[in-house]
C-alpha cells in the first residue's frame, strides 16, 4: 500500500470511529455498564496483567472501558486512539472516576508515546482496522519492556466466515464500514492460529485462550471466533 494511499485509509477509519463514539458504550462489552460483564473483564485482565503497579499501554483504546478497568487495579495507564472523540470519552470517564490515565491521540500502528516502554501493551478488536497488521505487531513488541507481555484480544467475525459475506453491508445496501475496507488484510478479522504465527517469531512464547464461550464477556452468547492472544517477551 503507498503512502498515499495509506493515509487515506486511515483519515477514513479515523472519521468512522469519531462518528461512532458517542454510541460507542452502547454495546454491552464496549461501555462494560452490566456489573457481570464488567467484573468478567476485570477478572480477565486481572490474569494478563503483572501486579500492580505496572505502565500499560491499552492501543486502540476506545471510550476507555478497559483503561478504566486498569487504572482502578491500580495501573498507570496510556491509552492511544485514532479517533479524538474516542480518546476524549475516554479522558472523560477515567476523569469521573478520579483516576489517573493519559489518552493521546494517534495511530495505532505507531503510537505516539515516544520512548516510553511498558509492561504490558494490551489491543482488542483493532488488528483487523489496520493496513499494516504485521508491521504494528513489530512496533508493539518494540514498545515493551523485557518480561514484559502482549495480549491482543481479537477474533473472526460471524460475516466474514467462509459462508458470509466478502463485504458486509448496511441495511441500505451502503458499507457498513469504510469505503475499500475490503482491501485491509484482516478485514472482518483474524484467526487465532494465524494471529499467533505471526506474533509467534516476534516473542519468546505465545498461547491462545478462546473466549468465544464465556457469553458473560460479551452480554450475551457468540457465535464467532474470539480469543486472546497472550505473548510474552
Amino acid at each position: 500500500m503507498t503512502e498515499a494511499r495509506y493515509d487515506a485509509v486511515t483519515a477514513a477509519i479515523a472519521r468512522y470511529w469519531d462518528a461512532a463514539a458517542p454510541a460507542f458504550d452502547e454495546e454491552p462489552d464496549h461501555g462494560l455498564r452490566a456489573a457481570p460483564t464488567r467484573d468478567a473483564w476485570a477478572a480477565l485482565l486481572h490474569s494478563w496483567a503483572p501486579p500492580a503497579p505496572a505502565d500499560v499501554l491499552d492501543i486502540g483504546c476506545g471510550t476507555g472501558s478497559l483503561s478504566l478497568l486498569l487504572a482502578r487495579a491500580g495501573h498507570r495507564v496510556t491509552g492511544v486512539d485514532l479517533a479524538p472523540g474516542m480518546a476524549a470519552l475516554a479522558r472523560a470517564k477515567l476523569a469521573a472516576a478520579g483516576l489517573p490515565g493519559r489518552f493521546l491521540v494517534g495511530d495505532a500502528a505507531a503510537p505516539p508515546t515516544g520512548a516510553d516502554r511498558f509492561d504490558l501493551v494490551l489491543c482488542r478488536h483493532l488488528v483487523w482496522t489496520l493496513p499494516d497488521p504485521a508491521a504494528a505487531l513489530r512496533t508493539w513488541v518494540d514498545r515493551i519492556r523485557p518480561g514484559g507481555r502482549l495480549v491482543l484480544v481479537e477474533g473472526r467475525w460471524r460475516e466474514s466466515a467462509p459462508d458470509g459475506p466478502a463485504d458486509p453491508s448496511g441495511p441500505d445496501g451502503e458499507p457498513s464500514y469504510v469505503a475499500g475496507a475490503a482491501a485491509l488484510p484482516w478485514y472482518g478479522g483474524v484467526g487465532s492460529a494465524q494471529l499467533a504465527a505471526a506474533v509467534g517469531p516476534l516473542v519468546r512464547q505465545v498461547r491462545v485462550e478462546p473466549l468465544a464461550g464465556r457469553a458473560e464477556l460479551w452480554g450475551g452468547p457468540v457465535d464467532d471466533e474470539r480469543y486472546a492472544v497472550v505473548a510474552d517477551l
